[in-house]
């Protein structure tokens, strides 16, 4: 059992949590919500013996074995096998105990040493951390492959894949699904639901926490609220505590009818009727969740675009990847005005080089690409965080799109984006993933594009900004096609789904809650595939040349892994340096004493620098990684 009793949590002179308290007992999945820097993380930490609750008492068995994911990049030589077997502490204590009992002379106690490796599965512990990796979606040949070998995003799974290994009685996980693609998270959701110890995991995933967990934990007004049930049932109880309140309830109506006037204004036109219907199903589902986040600081739609091309863009027999890698071939893909697809496929698959073709053909190696002369296209990626201009405000860049609106239109705009106050004037370099992500998506929207290319837009963004972009898409006139692992967005916004697979883009002709059966479909066909390919020894490669093919692109790959681990080095500088400077703004007394004022000026200042150098370097560690993942 885990249990707080009237705790309390701050963070400098800021109150996070107050007089919280709770159990949660084995067996038992608990989701833990709130808004971005309500402490959840802090809350985390305080678990992990890396904070000291500032009141209150926390009941944690010091026998425990807890196990969360290391935020850190991992790195070295060691195999990925080899790293994620590292998880289980005690199994790799029982192996050198025996290693080190077989060199000595007498063989001390070595059958008691073998007893227990038996009973702590450690004979069995190489297959279980491939079965880890391989449904977290590693190919056999790469679980001999080293840490170091691997991009940024893998290497993160590979942190995720050892913490799963742990035999533990309490499991911490913050936003798991961030570096997952859809096949990888069904897997999880699948591993976790058998986990039997405690679970409390942090995630803007509303489809993820409805399938893991049976509790919900929400931290708002410093208070943690507990809720029975999954996320979809806590909406549901909070959205009848909400909708008792009169004002709240009228700005749900006034939003639903915003939509029923779309459905009403289409219904019976043929070529709207499938859009009209899939608001109607959003429609049902908006009244029972509405209320739950009335109060949210998102509000926003999307400008009706001027112009409505009924054909806006096109790829006829083409061919698209990298320089002389081809990623997909044979694509012939054409958007029409109404057109809301979705793209479905493991990462690496080819999706986001499908979406740089449309938006911009810079990933087209052959074939054709139309673009109608009407045609303005919105391109949400990951890497347009990167061309905010970092010394500039979110006021200065929203002028260079609006150079005629008034300041108050400015303000106004930017609020509905969570950008209030003197937030709005400050520049953007220190400003969060969350943050950023948000201020491209409000520039997007200002050009009122007809056609949106959305990769993956809800990375970065908590529950209450997914569901404000959520209902401003089914509200969108224009097309769009968007690659996303939130279900949810998915089901809302999309009336088509294609799959991006083995090279080519298909039709998928199943529904969204399919899709995991047609992955073990096609896992079943991989499986028999080398089942027979074992079977014929004609059809082995040559290890020989593998192994001369592997060294080769090891060597290619050299510099761009170099740059990977020389950003990381400079990271955890940084790091370290920001954690001296904030435990020296810790210390009350430099508060107290006014003679220190100079002092507190400069560490502030410096506070503020390392922050801004680790954002920096955090967005050149994404863009080193993506290019190494992109040549992988």
């Amino acid at each position: 059992m885990l249990a707080l009793t009237n705790i309390s949590l701050r963070r400098g002179r800021k109150v996070l949590i107050e007089n919280a308290s709770f159990q949660i007992h084995a067996g038992q999945r608990m989701g833990v919500i709130g808004a971005n820097g309500c402490g959840k993380s802090s809350l985390f930490a305080m678990l992990l013996g890396e904070l000291e609750p500032d009141d209150g008492e926390l009941a944690l068995d010091p026998k425990h074995e807890i196990a969360h994911v290391a935020q850190e990049s991992p790195h070295g030589s060691m195999p990925a096998v080899d790293y994620v077997m590292d998880g289980d502490r005690e199994l790799r204590t029982v192996q050198a105990a025996i290693a080190e009992g077989e060199a000595a002379a007498d063989k001390p106690d070595l059958h008691l040493l073998y007893e227990r490796m038996e009973a702590i599965d450690g004979f069995t512990a190489e297959s279980r951390a491939s079965r880890l990796l391989h449904g977290l979606g590693f190919s056999a040949d790469e679980y001999a492959r080293s840490v170091k070998e691997f991009s940024g995003g893998w290497r993160m799974r590979l942190n995720l894949a050892r913490a799963l290994m742990c035999r533990s009685d309490i499991l911490l996980l913050d936003e798991p699904t961030n570096h997952l693609d859809l096949p990888a998270i069904l897997w999880l959701e699948r591993w976790l639901k058998r986990y039997e110890g405690i679970l409390l995991v942090v995630s803007h995933d509303r489809d993820f926490l409805d399938q893991v967990c049976t509790r919900i934990a929400h931290i708002e007004n410093q208070a943690i609220n507990l809720f029975t049930g999954n996320y979809s049932q806590f909406e549901s109880l909070r959205a009848e505590q909400l909708a008792q309140q009169q004002a709240m309830y009228a700005r749900q109506q006034k939003q639903i009818k915003h939509i029923q006037k779309y459905v009403d204004r289409f219904r019976y036109k043929a070529s709207k009727a499938r859009q009209a219907q899939s608001r109607i199903k959003m429609l049902e589902r908006m009244e029972q969740i509405a209320p739950a986040h009335v109060d949210s600081p998102f509000r926003f739609h999307f400008i009706e675009p001027e112009k409505q091309p009924q054909h806006l863009l096109g790829l006829t027999d083409a061919t698209v990847g990298y320089g002389d890698n081809a990623i997909l071939r044979n694509i012939n893909l054409h958007l029409s005005a109404g057109d809301r697809i979705g793209l479905l496929g493991v990462n690496g698959a080819g999706k986001s080089t499908l979406v740089k073709a449309l938006s911009t053909g810079s990933t087209l190696l052959d074939g054709e690409r139309l673009l109608s002369k009407d045609t303005k296209i919105g391109y949400f990626a990951q890497h347009q965080l990167e061309l905010l201009r970092p010394e500039q405000s979110p006021i200065d860049h929203l002028r260079d799109f609006a150079p005629d609106d008034r300041e108050q239109d400015h303000r106004n705009y930017l609020g509905r984006f969570g950008f209030s106050g003197e937030r709005i004037f400050e520049p953007v370099a220190p400003f969060s993933g969350g943050e950023k992500a948000r201020l491209v998506l409000a520039l997007m929207i200002r050009q009122g594009p007809n056609l949106l290319l959305l990769d993956e837009p809800t990375n970065h963004l908590d529950l209450e900004m997914r569901q404000a972009l959520s209902v401003a898409l089914i509200e969108y006139t224009g097309a769009l096609v968007v690659i996303s692992h939130d279900r949810h967005l998915l089901r809302s916004v999309c009336d088509e789904l294609l799959i991006v697979h083995d090279g080519i883009v298909d039709r998928f002709n199943r529904s969204l809650d399919d899709y995991p059966s047609w992955l073990r479909e096609q896992e079943e066909k991989s499986e028999q595939a080398v089942a027979k390919w074992h079977d014929d020894p004609a059809k082995k490669t040559n290890r020989k040349q593998r192994r001369q093919e592997q060294a080769a692109q090891r060597q290619r790959l050299k510099p761009l892994r170099d740059k990977v681990r020389n950003v990381e080095k400079e990271l955890a500088a940084n790091r370290d340096r920001l954690a001296e400077l904030e435990a020296r703004l810790a210390d009350e007394a430099i508060y107290a004493d006014a003679s220190r004022k100079d002092e507190l000026t400069e560490l502030v200042r410096d506070q503020a620098a390392a922050k801004s150098a680790i954002e920096a370097l955090e967005w050149e560690w994404l863009e080193a990684s993506e290019n190494l993942e992109q040549a992988t």
